[in-house]
């Protein structure tokens, strides 16, 4: 019999910051997986041939160049600069294990176009083809009062009460047209609803800030990618974990969870027993403890082009606005490019991702995919989006939720915290942050 503080099922991104966090913080972890790699749902896949087996279709074609260079995200994310996920992996020195490039391009999609994303006071005045004169004007205002903005001083918030006014509210004041709030809280702010724009506009302004913080850190995009894709990310959180003595058992099939008087016990793999006094896994393993809030569909799109109208750049998000295509989700697009070691010389990745709305996915995406014509080849996945039925507290088993349809990382550090929360009963401390570990060479 072997006993563990904490067994965590499934080597998922935030399995494996779990883990190297709750080794590192003195607790006795055991880490197994079922498939014989790190990443679970959210692996990175190479060579390309791999891909195309995951898939079921034949290929790849000789055009795409040799498959060992690529390295392809299932569910790509991008990390702002200034943003929680990247202060936690500073936090942890993970970033050892990493290197990070810019993410060259952060547009917005308005009229059948894509335009780039005004974020500095300069780009608001003098670039920017969103906005006319009086609007930049106006635009630039709100940026300031942003970035000026501070919760914790009330004598920053001038006549705005962040808890009280709304964020509808808060644009009239600032006198802002439709376009400019769209733009604003889609690609700054990165809500995906318009349900913001009736709630209490602290939390928006704390977005902008942390966009324009963010880009302050990295022109010409707010946005970082790890060299090589996001599969080092969890094997940078396993090695941390191993450090601070956390086990690792991959390519190992969980039998059974244990359970005694409603709380976990034991997993039982392979014939033996592994006892602990709580469990943290992905929905995957616990299906009867998770339920369906939603679907997500997914097209992997392999390029041998930039987008249109990104200014040929080799990396970009977009991010096209419900309103714009008569939507309640926005659709996003990342692209990543053999300028971050993940496609053959002159190849691009281009993934859409939203929200699913009706019996037809694909056909949902086909705005995006028209912007990234011609397409080499596609891969479609549609996905359900499980969340955990309890807070775990009672059984002791804590379940993470699916990977939404946002191709940033905020809402996934949100879960994380939020589980580290209900484990250990203390918040998830970052303390003070130094700046990350980034390639800012001219060769980038």
């Amino acid at each position: 019999m072997e006993q563990y503080d904490i067994i965590v099922l499934g080597t998922g991104l935030k399995e494996c910051i779990l883990s190297g966090l709750l080794s590192q913080s003195g607790k006795k972890v055991l880490h197994i997986d079922r498939n014989p790699y790190y990443g679970g749902e959210s692996a990175s896949l190479s060579p390309l041939e791999e891909l195309h087996r995951k898939f079921k279709v034949p290929g790849p074609d000789q055009s795409m160049g040799r498959g060992k260079e690529w390295n392809i995200d299932l569910i790509p994310k991008f990390f702002l600069a200034n943003g929680d996920l990247v202060k936690l992996l500073v936090h942890t020195e993970v970033t050892r294990y990493l290197d990070f490039k810019v993410v060259e391009g952060s547009y917005v999609y308005k009229a059948g176009k894509v335009h780039k994303v005004p974020g500095t006071e300069e780009e608001a005045m003098h670039a920017s083809d969103l906005m006319g004169m009086f609007d930049k004007r106006r635009f630039r205002k709100l940026l300031l009062f942003a970035l000026n903005f501070d919760m914790r001083n009330p004598r920053s918030y001038q006549d705005v009460d962040p808890n009280k006014m709304t964020t509808r509210d808060l644009f009239c004041r600032f006198d802002l047209g439709l376009d400019v709030m769209e733009f604003t809280a889609h690609a700054i702010a990165l809500h995906n609803s318009e349900s913001y724009l009736d709630q209490p506009c602290g939390e928006t302004l704390r977005r902008i800030r942390r966009y324009t913080e963010s880009l302050s850190h990295h022109n010409p995009s707010p946005y970082i990618y790890p060299v090589y894709g996001l599969g080092e990310l969890p094997q940078g959180f396993s090695r941390l974990s191993a450090e601070y003595g956390g086990a690792f058992l991959l390519n190992t099939a969980v039998d059974e969870i244990v359970m005694d008087d409603g709380k976990v016990k034991a997993v039982k793999c392979e014939g033996k027993l592994f006892h602990c006094k709580q469990l943290i896994c992905d929905p995957s393993y616990v299906p009867h403890r998770v339920r369906k809030v939603g679907r997500v569909i997914r097209v992997i799109c392999l390029l041998n082009h930039p987008v249109k109208n990104t200014h040929e750049v080799n990396s970009c998000q977009i991010i096209m606005p419900q309103t714009q295509l008569n939507r309640k989700s926005d659709i996003y697009i990342s692209v990543v490019s053999y300028a971050h070691n993940v496609a053959s010389a002159g190849m691009y990745i281009a993934t859409v991702s939203t929200a699913v709305e009706t019996r037809n996915p694909e056909t949902e995406v086909q705005p995006a995919l028209e912007l990234l014509k011609p397409i080499m080849q596609k891969f479609v996945s549609v996905s359900n989006l499980l969340v955990p039925n309890d807070d775990g507290k009672q059984s002791q088993i804590f379940v993470s939720r699916s990977y939404d349809a946002l191709n940033h990382f905020e809402t996934e550090y949100e879960d994380i915290r939020d589980m580290y929360r209900r484990i250990t009963g203390t918040e998830l401390c970052l303390g003070g942050s130094q700046r990350h570990n980034s390639h800012t060479s001219d060769e980038d």
